[in-house]
């Protein structure tokens, strides 16, 4: 269904394949999986397909939809997904499916179903990037579940299997990008991502995230702003870690004082932003308080970021996101803002939370200072 000739000339290509829903994470305390036999009424876990099915909605009969063009996504190949996991890796999840499935890790289940999703949203990501890099679109979005940025290459984590991201990456460079930035904004750090790229240069990867440190085995990076890369890596990833209770001021202010400069010295030519509405002021698995507002600013200034360094070109990758209905809305604000839309398609329905932006607004200028101390191509912005 491509974009009404009534509608502005900019366009987002969202790729999208009906597969990704039969992902069954089940029911449970929260994301355990555990009935503890004593309540009447268990919750679907956090990372369902009910999310998902809003924001594939809210696309479609929403007020941005003449904006959209739809694409089928498609199933990764397992040699696809070798470009950034090991293969070693692969293979224990190919034999877990085979086996009927398993618990990868904390709160994250491989069940019947959930690999054929997984590659379906490697491989749909993959297209996604490929549109971008064919100069068919200058503007793509990967709306896909299972989500990816915690992936490791040799490990699962946070619901995450594939990176999807971390593989639309490699295809950028392996198709002759030279530099390419990944912007994180999901309140979880992209631990994986971040792993994937440590030790290159090629990829600046910069995430903003609630201040949460490393929660077992399957995260042991603390997301802590001394994270930095290693070798040839070395300052080219940024961690910023935001106070609990950031707000839309905090983040727009991270993004002026922090991420802009440091996109403006490393030059990308390929952006691609890791979206999670868990970041939202209403989600039951984050602590911040962005609004639609907030989504919205951030997503104007994706736009002009990508506008000034890649020529227009920005890869959208969906990630978290909890709240059912608010998710949606922030996802619908953040798109109006990646647009550049002169005004606000959808009204807020529910935002009415404070923010005391003083704290956080201190946190980023220690973290802008110690940035500028040790990354040599930071001194002096």
């Amino acid at each position: 269904m491509a974009a009404s000739a009534s509608a502005s000339a900019k366009c987002i290509n969202v790729f999208w394949h009906d597969g990704m829903m039969s992902h069954d994470t089940g029911k449970g305390v929260f994301d355990t999986g555990m009935d503890p036999g004593f309540l009447d009424v268990l919750e679907k876990h956090p990372e369902n397909s009910d999310r998902v099915r809003n924001m594939l909605s809210i696309l479609r009969r929403g007020p941005i939809s003449p904006y959209i063009s739809w694409h089928s996504g498609r199933p990764a190949l397992s040699s696809e997904l070798l470009s950034f996991h090991a293969p070693e890796y692969i293979d224990e999840l190919i034999e877990a499916d085979k086996a009927g499935g398993k618990m990868v890790c904390s709160g994250t289940f491989l069940k019947p179903g959930s690999w054929d999703a997984a590659l379906l949203a490697a491989g749909t990501t993959l297209s996604a990037m490929k549109h971008i890099l064919d100069r068919h679109g200058k503007i793509a979005y990967a709306l896909v579940r299972p989500p990816g940025h915690h992936a490791q290459p040799t490990q699962a984590d946070g619901y995450c299997f594939l990176n999807n991201a971390g593989l639309a990456v490699q295809l950028a460079l392996d198709s002759g990008c030279a530099k390419v930035v990944v912007i994180d904004i999901d309140v979880h750090y992209g631990n994986g991502t971040a792993e994937g790229f440590y030790q290159s240069n090629k990829v600046l990867t910069i995430s903003l995230h609630m201040n949460h440190g490393s929660w077992g085995p399957s995260h042991p990076q603390n997301g802590s702003i001394d994270e930095l890369g290693e070798g040839e890596g070395f300052g080219y990833n940024l961690n910023i870690p935001l106070p609990n209770g950031t707000g839309n001021k905090g983040y727009v202010y991270a993004m002026t004082k922090l991420i802009t400069p440091a996109i403006q010295k490393f030059l990308p030519d390929m952006i691609v932003l890791v979206a999670g509405q868990d970041s939202s002021a209403f989600d039951p698995n984050g602590r911040q308080c962005l609004t639609m507002d907030g989504y919205r600013e951030i997503g104007r200034i994706i736009h002009n970021l990508a506008d000034r360094h890649s020529s227009g070109r920005l890869l959208i990758v969906q990630e978290g996101g909890y709240q059912v209905t608010y998710s949606a809305y922030c996802l619908h604000a953040t798109l109006e803002g990646v647009l550049d839309l002169p005004l606000p398609l959808l009204p807020d329905p529910v935002a009415c939370y404070p923010e005391d932006e003083a704290f956080s607004l201190k946190v980023i200028e220690s973290i802008k200072r110690y940035q500028n101390d040790v990354i040599p191509y930071l001194k002096g912005t």
